[in-house]
């Protein structure tokens, strides 16, 4: 039953219907609107029939790679998993046909949350999410993935080292309840000039024992960085991006990372971060030794806790464990890429409110973002809304395609436990730019 029937009427005429029988929005709405940029949309198309929460690799010969989990359970497995079988589409056309890349018989395989990222040299680098304890509570073990033909075959894993001297890895449970003995690798792996590659990774140091608001056996984490100076087969802790247990819900998780190639400020390192509240920003100018004070980041289009705009919605709606319903929203799962001209794009979700967005969507301001910079990330002044008021996790991904100023945005609708069904959809952007080049 639709929680909002004056908004579903409204949405009536801007909605198709998704394989799965949920809502899907054709048009997308600006929010903030810089008229020296044009967005174009393409059609949607279906990418994973009951997926979730993608991930999303580009090629240079324009192949899409698409991971998300799935409805299935994974395998059991000596090494830590996620809940969820994990499965990898492929796309050579553009994003209109996927075809499903096989998973190792008898192997859960790779889980690219943990980022990855096409070389110079072709050559495809992919690591999995986990880092589990060795033996050697300084060192953490993860899990590297190559290929050499487009994502056409892929090797692994190979078993690779994390010095990450100071990391707690029996920190916390994860967002199911269990225990958590690992740290997770997020995102975006970066390759540097010099050929050395960057990772972002969260978790928990020796003494971040601050109780998360998400579950009360999560604490809330920290971002760090880690790197590697020989194509990915060994990774050095280089210090921490983000960590204050006062803010947010969870502290500092969801890390998404760019270098700044042009500019003023080239060379320029920026992470976004999810902290269960807003969405938080810092940067770093000396390859992630240091980094500035971290801030949020407002795009500018909804303010998550002017609650009194959506309060009447939830009257008599109660959460799972039986409180009233926090109002506060959230902004999650961030995403950003540095187009070949200088633009950055990041895509973000935002939940209103944190929790109850999924028994009740039809908030408008509940949905996917999309947002674009002119100024390597100083502001950011054209904003459009992909998803509005229907069901989403609220995850996307983006990369530039082989085509200049093409985008590729992929994004799920559906959840985990409404029984509306669950899909990743995904559409081509085309983005001119008319105000002047952005490199010199």
């Amino acid at each position: 039953m639709n929680p909002h029937p004056t908004l579903g009427l409204l949405l009536a005429g801007a909605l198709a219907t998704t394989a799965a029988g949920i809502p899907a929005p054709r048009e997308v709405t600006v929010v903030r609107d810089d008229p020296r940029v044009r967005l174009e949309f393409g059609e949607p198309h279906l990418v994973m029939k009951g997926g979730l929460q993608p991930s999303l690799l580009g090629t240079s010969a324009g192949t899409l790679i698409v991971q998300a989990q799935t409805v299935d359970a994974p395998l059991p497995s000596k090494r830590i998993s996620y809940p969820s079988a994990i499965m990898t589409v492929v796309s050579r056309d553009g994003g209109r046909i996927w075809t499903e890349f096989p998973r190792p018989k008898g192997e859960n395989g790779l889980n690219f949350e943990g980022g990855a990222v096409q070389l110079r040299s072709g050559r495809i680098v992919a690591l999995d999410t986990y880092i589990p304890p060795t033996g050697d509570e300084q060192y953490g073990q993860g899990e590297l993935y190559v290929s050499d033909d487009d994502w056409r075959t892929l090797r692994g894993p190979e078993e690779v080292l994390f010095h990450l001297p100071g990391v707690n890895y029996h920190g916390s449970s994860d967002d199911y309840g269990r225990a958590h003995v690992a740290v997770r690798l997020h995102r975006r792996l970066l390759e540097l000039p010099d050929g050395d590659l960057l990772a972002t990774v969260y978790g928990w140091f020796q003494g971040d024992n601050t109780p998360a608001d998400y579950l009360p056996t999560m604490k809330k984490t920290r971002a760090f960085l880690v790197r590697s100076s020989d194509a990915g087969h060994n990774w050095r802790l280089v210090g921490t991006i983000a960590a204050d247990s006062s803010i947010g819900t969870e502290g500092f998780d969801e890390p998404a990372l760019v270098r700044i190639s042009a500019g003023p400020n080239a060379d320029r390192l920026r992470c976004y971060l999810r902290t269960g509240r807003e969405l938080y920003e810092t940067w770093s100018d000396d390859e992630g030794v240091t980094w500035a004070r971290p801030r949020i980041l407002d795009f500018g289009v909804i303010d998550i806790r002017h609650t009194d705009k959506w309060a009447a919605m939830f009257q008599g709606v109660v959460e799972r464990d039986g409180r009233p319903v926090n109002l506060i929203g959230s902004v999650v799962d961030p995403d950003v890429v540095e187009l070949r001209n200088g633009l950055l794009v990041c895509t973000v979700g935002v939940r209103i409110p944190a929790r109850s967005c999924w028994p009740r969507a039809g908030y408008p301001g509940n949905g996917d973002y999309l947002a674009v910079s002119v100024d390597h990330g100083e502001t950011w002044s054209h904003v459009v809304r992909l998803t509005s008021g229907i069901l989403t996790t609220h995850y996307t991904a983006v990369t530039e395609t082989n085509q200049d100023n093409q985008l590729f945005v992929a994004y799920d609708l559906g959840d985990w436990t409404s029984g509306q069904g669950r899909d990743i959809y995904g559409r081509t952007v085309s983005l001119v730019y008319a105000g002047g080049p952005l490199r010199q």
